[in-house]
């Protein structure tokens, strides 16, 4: 290889390929080029042009055909990591061709192993990528998919709210009417402006992207930072919630109250893991089960106390260990609003929705508003009718439903909806931590294989780390409602308050129709949230709200130093018009010299065929080949055209032998695109594009690469992969690991050779 400085160009013809940025799709592929670096791909083809052979010279010298095979069957694609082996290459069929340069997929149920099947029986064959569309979902199922955090949280919102007033005796439970007044204002005033939000972003707006949007980098991080740990505690505390309830039932499994909650956590994982639409259909059953129970709960509760005229019964005589003073009163309502948990969901979510997406999903959220308005009020008014409080033993919810239905049927089935819709409510941040996580890693803040989408179109990974994440909270907290509320509120009342207030300065700069209402309903959103927000940090600090922020300041630190580091391997990795790797001069013969040999010019085999190079024996069984008499293919696995890349070609082009490119592609349009990056750069070598439908990497690779040595047994396969290196170890788990993967995949195959070529950050 040489190293050249290229010329400087003032004009450069615009080429077709288009820059442009949008959420995570289907797959996370190749990164888009800009104008800059579209001119120096350009630049960087002409000197190609004019130290390496010409185009035609390179594809002749070819000893395989290189358009062959298809994509490998559903039971041999990567998943979680793991590559099941790949059996033998696939008959051609030019019929089954797809896209540029794509292979076909075949779908064969025999194939691959015991474990293989067993996953495909838990969690189902893979999607295609193009399936994405079907697995969105109707009004009906996303209301308990996305709606079931915020409407189970009645059934520990009011007793939090009560749990602080009762703290004062029967002065503190009269101000349960207008803290409960307080907290429905909250809800519809926030729940209007998210309906705001979701017009205004109509492609998927949570506190992440509207703080971000409109008041900048580190307000967009904190949002999230605070969504984030919501998140991970709203599995916690949903879990621990129902597994109260289930106690609360049934005494005797107080002592299993951990392992109960690890396996619902586990039963969480295996349901969202089967994708989308599978959960909603899984998780719907038991929240409008919930919606059922309670609302029986609040209509017989009722209309025994209208017999009564409404007096209210008088309660158990709690003991006064504080005061009523403004303090009380701001953490009994800033303890309430934990009901209002999950309500931003929906509008992170749209896209999870059916056509129209903003406004399916503005109707879901008026309607998960209206439900959880009412609930909640119905449980208010019920608790102070019949002089209900908090107790240790027992829940509100259960009391209630002793209360109206004794020990009977009735009693059994409002405690297991409740149970079955709070062990199921974290189904929520299942939705929304994943997708949040992605676009954190789309921007560069988080890993970016938090981006790529798992065989049944979820964040799988994103999954998976949401339940370790959630299992250590649980497990570290003992399963206890009450120690794990006072984390709960700060996270999401601080994202709360930031997306309504980048919702207030998105509508003053756009002033279009409505803005002043608009702009009205976030204010008061924005307020009455930074209000709970600034009650909850201060009054819970103590009881455990520091490990919130800390937990916030924390992830603020990892994903600032994340970015760091990716801009600064961006940097690195840039085509730079002044020092370029350019392959030695020289090939054009060396080329032209292998193509008219014998060697080259006789036809491949078959496999298993008893001709071949003339082998030597060293008298124990080894054979070994005359150097003279190895022929070789190098292939070029590349997945982006940069630095790393450009020097890789230029390693394998400079070996004076036929070279081959492979780009693995994960959409058809990903497959258009560098194929027209490869065309302005002028098309110096022969490249075959896979299109992966099932968004695998290292397996369709494998399958190619098995392909083109069954085509020609005595060929030997250099595959030729650019590796980065970093200074520090744990940044290398922010980049690929391919090289590695491809290594042990390919180690049974006789014939192949791995090599990297390093690129040292």
């Amino acid at each position: 290889m040489s190293a050249v400085t290229l010329p400087r160009v003032t004009s450069v013809k615009r080429t077709r390929v288009k820059d442009s940025a949008g959420p995570p799709g289907p797959a996370a592929g190749s990164p888009r080029l800009g104008e800059e670096q579209l001119r120096t791909l350009r630049r960087v083809g002409r000197e190609w042009g004019r130290v390496s052979a010409a185009p035609e010279v390179w594809r002749d010298a070819l000893p395989v055909d290189p358009d062959l095979g298809r994509f490998p069957p559903v039971a041999e694609i990567q998943r979680m990591g793991r590559l099941v082996r790949v059996s033998g290459p696939r008959p051609h069929a030019a019929e089954a061709r797809t896209g540029v340069g794509g292979h076909a997929d075949t779908e064969d149920p025999s194939a691959g192993g015991r474990g293989v099947r067993l996953r495909r029986l838990l969690l189902g064959a893979p999607l295609r990528s193009s399936a994405i569309v079907t697995e969105r979902m109707g009004k009906r199922a996303a209301l308990p998919v996305l709606s079931a955090d915020a409407l189970s949280s009645v059934a520990y919102g009011p007793e939090a709210m009560l749990g602080v007033l009762v703290l004062a005796g029967a002065a503190g439970l009269a101000y349960s009417y207008p803290v409960a007044g307080a907290i429905v204002l909250l809800m519809l005033a926030v729940g209007l402006s998210y309906r705001q939000t979701i017009r205004a972003y109509p492609h998927g707006g949570g506190s992440y992207i509207v703080a971000s949007d409109n008041l900048g980098r580190v307000p967009g991080l904190i949002a999230a930072a605070g969504l984030m740990t919501d998140y991970v505690l709203t599995v916690a505390v949903s879990i621990a919630s129902g597994v109260a309830a289930i106690t609360s039932a049934l005494a005797s499994l107080a002592s299993a109250t951990v392992p109960l909650g690890v396996g619902v956590i586990a039963l969480l994982l295996a349901g969202n893991l089967r994708g989308v639409r599978q959960a909603g259909a899984l998780f719907a059953v038991p929240t409008y089960a919930f919606i059922g129970a309670v609302f029986l709960l609040i209509g017989f509760g009722l209309t025994d106390a209208a017999s009564r005229g409404f007096t209210s019964e008088p309660g158990p005589v709690a003991p006064v260990t504080e005061t009523v003073g403004l303090l009380l009163i701001m953490r009994a309502f800033s303890s309430g609003a934990t009901a209002m948990t999950g309500i931003e969901a929906i509008s992170n979510a749209v896209p999870v929705f059916r056509p129209v997406e903003w406004r399916n999903a503005r109707t879901t959220l008026t309607w998960m508003v209206g439900l959880l308005i009412t609930m909640f009020v119905g449980i208010v008014v019920l608790t102070r009718v019949t002089g209900v409080v908090p107790r240790p033993e027992e829940t509100v919810l259960s009391q209630l439903a002793h209360l109206s239905f004794g020990t009977g049927w009735m009693y059994v089935f409002v405690q297991a909806a409740t149970a079955a819709v709070l062990l199921l409510a974290a189904n929520t941040a299942y939705n929304d931590f994943p997708r949040v996580l992605s676009l954190l890693a789309r921007d560069g803040y988080a890993p970016r294989i938090f981006m790529r989408l798992g065989d049944r179109l979820a964040y799988s990974n994103g999954i998976v780390l949401l339940s370790i994440a959630a299992a250590l909270v649980f497990v570290a907290f003992g399963g206890l409602t009450g120690t794990l509320i006072p984390l709960y509120a700060v996270g999401v009342f601080l994202a709360f308050t930031l997306s309504q207030t980048g919702m207030v300065l998105h509508w003053w700069r756009l002033r279009n129709r409505h803005w002043r209402k608009s702009l009205c309903f976030n204010a008061v959103g924005g307020l009455l949230s930074a209000a709970v927000f600034i009650t909850a940090g201060i009054s819970k600090f103590t009881s455990g709200a520091w490990v919130a922020i800390i937990a916030i300041g924390l992830f603020l630190l990892v994903t600032t130093r994340i970015r760091h580091h990716y801009d600064t391997a961006k940097a690195a990795l840039r085509l730079h018009p002044h020092a370029i790797e350019l392959p030695a001069h020289g090939t054009d013969g060396a080329l032209t010299a292998q193509r008219s040999s014998p060697a080259a010019a006789q036809p491949p085999r078959p496999t298993g065929g008893s001709t071949g190079p003339a082998l030597r024996t060293d008298g124990q069984g080894e054979d070994q080949e005359l150097p003279e008499e190895i022929r070789h293919l190098s292939v070029v696995a590349i997945a982006a055209l940069d630095l790393a890349a450009m020097r890789t070609l230029a390693y394998a082009a400079s070996l004076q032998q036929p070279v081959l490119a492979v780009h693995i592609s994960l959409t058809d349009e990903e497959a258009r695109r560098f194929r027209d990056y490869w065309t302005l750069w002028g098309d110096h070598l022969p490249l075959e594009i896979v299109t992966s439908p099932y968004r695998a990497v290292v397996a369709p690779l494998v399958n190619y690469l098995e392909a083109l040595h069954r085509q020609n047994p005595d060929l030997t396969l250099t595959v030729i992969l650019p590796e980065i290196i970093t200074q520090r170890r744990r940044h290398q788990l922010l980049h690929n690991r391919t090289a590695p993967r491809l290594r042990r995949a390919l180690r049974p195959l006789p014939k192949i050779v791995v090599t990297t070529v390093p690129f040292h950050l």
